[in-house]
């Protein structure tokens, strides 16, 4: 009897933790979306070099390993804001450049409705039926290598004199399916208390919506392009 006691408890208190860490990775990434759409802001106002745009994702790249050491320290949140706010302000050249297109306005509008879309749906069902899709973590491994190895070739293939706009195009396709496994596969870790640090957890699923939004803003210029 003590036994069975025991165990409910304990099934309690994971369901209790768990519905914590879901809690407040989605305060934190909701609170962290904000503050990067304000850096981003402020960094289109500046409006500065993409050099500085891409020394600032390079800090950011950096800073993800930097929490990861750090996740359960008083560091870890100002670190994570730091993280988010630095991606922010290394969009701001990118929106200005969509933005002086003739329709860059509807570009960017769609593919941010797109990437919310995306992400809503894609949670709201994996917090719903709650199923297990830790299995995806070795496709998803697999899948990034792939993209890694696709981006290497599409930075040297220019220097060969080599330019084929459709190469570009299935690359963004890629990442953005890939980017959509990952948020499956994270939320499904979050709800499924794989996940027990939300600090963690919170970079994960910024970092997919990022890069989502990213390729996605690719894609429908591309499409848009007259």
């Amino acid at each position: 009897m003590r036994n069975i006691d025991t165990m409910t408890v304990r099934s309690e208190e994971s369901v209790l933790s768990t519905n914590k860490v879901i809690r407040n990775t989605y305060m934190l990434l909701a609170m962290t979306l904000v503050f990067s759409a304000v850096t981003a802001g402020i960094s289109m106002i500046i409006n500065p070099p993409m050099l500085i745009a891409i020394g600032a994702l390079i800090v950011g790249f950096i800073l993800s390993f930097v929490i990861a050491k750090k996740q359960n320290s008083a560091a870890a949140l100002p670190l994570v804001f730091a993280f988010t706010g630095l991606f922010g302000f290394a969009l701001g050249p990118i929106l200005n450049s969509y933005l002086a297109m003739a329709n860059g306005g509807q570009i960017v509008m769609t593919a941010m409705g797109m990437t919310a879309a995306t992400f809503l749906g894609l949670s709201a069902y994996v917090l719903t039926s709650k199923k297990d899709f830790s299995f995806m973590g070795g496709f998803l491994a697999a899948g990034m290598m792939v993209v890694m190895i696709a981006m290497v070739a599409l930075l040297v293939l220019p220097f060969f004199g080599v330019h084929i706009p459709a190469l570009h195009l299935a690359f963004s396709a890629a990442v953005v399916l890939l980017m959509a496994g990952f948020i499956v596969y994270d939320t499904s870790n979050i709800v499924n208390g794989t996940y027990t640090n939300y600090i963690m957890a919170t970079v994960s699923l910024y970092t997919s919506i990022f890069n989502l939004f990213i390729h996605l803003l690719s894609l429908v210029g591309f499409l848009n392009d007259d």
